[in-house]
């Protein structure tokens, strides 16, 4: 089973197999997140606590009665534990280095994808008399945003506009986006988010398709899970999810055999029925050829390079851990 854990320094994924026991679930949050003591919810948006301690150490997960496979975690500092010092600070609490700024978020460019980028995926589709293919986004840690605002507001240059729309739905329900939800205080989040180099992810998918009214159809195309965000909607569009990078899905009017688009993207359509399974069926072949050009960051595994002092370190942790000791927030995907 597959298990998203998100955690203070942020989300990673545990795969566990059906023989796992809660021990082994425990053992792998803490390995994740670096907590020793911490409290869990699951069900986003609608978080109930996930009490561990009330089960068997050698009970098996998938005995417990919560189906977790595809859940994701929220896990957090238990109230009242110490907390722990960071990697390059003494327990005096010394900082490592005075520049040192939890909040800043980190500047993370991938690796070229010639590949992808000069000849991206073309997928016929007689049904529509046109060719599904990818629409890629700049990488400039606002790629959620221009992959929404493409697809549903008919620019990329929509940006700032969106995350407002974010800080405003969740200073309008600080219930509902509470500070164990966000791993930040609301108004905290709200003003991180609005910073042009924050990058989104879960929650602002859920908050935008809920404010547009539609369903958005998230791929992550490492595992080719679908992740849908406000589903019910007659409207949908469709996201493509590479690790640290989103982009967004498009028809393209051509000719028959429909195997090669000619029109320019202001032709493209973003925008689909819901109930069209051709739609998320070409999406995911496309997603297919994506996968088979690796066209995507394993963010627990991948290595990074500070663009500042050249270290390399491993995963997005590794990067968050290196940035909380020097100050350094600029990095690039090692080759």
């Amino acid at each position: 089973m597959r298990i998203r854990v998100r955690g203070p320094e942020g989300q990673s994924t545990v795969i566990l197999d059906d023989s796992a026991t809660v021990d082994n679930l425990r053992t792998q949050i803490t390995d994740k997140t670096g907590l020793t003591a911490f409290d869990v919810k699951y069900g986003y948006p609608n978080l109930k606590p996930l009490e561990l301690e009330g089960y068997s150490g050698s009970q098996k997960v998938t005995e417990i009665g919560i189906k977790l496979n595809g859940e994701q975690l929220i896990v957090t500092r238990q109230e009242g534990a110490p907390q722990p010092a960071p990697s390059g600070e003494d327990t005096t609490g010394t900082p490592a280095a005075s520049s040192r700024n939890p909040d800043r978020p980190l500047s993370l460019s991938r690796k070229s994808h010639e590949d992808v980028s000069d000849d991206p995926p073309e997928i016929p589709s007689p049904d529509h008399s046109g060719t599904f293919v990818l629409r890629i986004m700049p990488d400039d840690n606002s790629c959620l945003f221009r992959a929404i605002g493409s697809a549903i507001m008919g620019g990329m240059d929509t940006m700032n506009e969106l995350r407002s729309i974010v800080a405003q739905t969740i200073q309008a329900n600080s219930d509902m986006y509470s500070e164990a939800v966000l791993e930040k205080k609301p108004d905290d989040y709200c003003r991180w988010i609005q910073n042009e180099d924050s990058w989104g992810g879960g929650i602002e998918l859920s908050i935008l398709s809920k404010h547009f009214d539609i369903e958005i159809c998230s791929i992550d195309v490492q595992t080719l899970r679908v992740d849908r965000f406000n589903e019910g909607p007659p409207t949908r569009c469709v996201l493509v999810y590479s690790g640290i990078h989103y982009d967004t899905i498009a028809l393209s009017p051509s000719d028959a055999p429909f195997t090669h688009t000619y029109a320019p993207p202001d032709f493209d359509t973003k925008v689909f029925d819901a109930a069209d399974p051709v739609v998320l069926g070409k999406s995911l072949e496309v997603c297919r050829v994506l996968q088979e050009k690796h066209y995507y960051t394993d963010t627990a595994g991948f290595r990074i390079r500070c663009n500042t002092c050249g270290g390399t370190f491993t995963g997005e942790k590794g990067a968050t851990q290196h940035a909380a000791q020097t100050g350094h927030y600029d990095f690039g995907e090692a080759g």
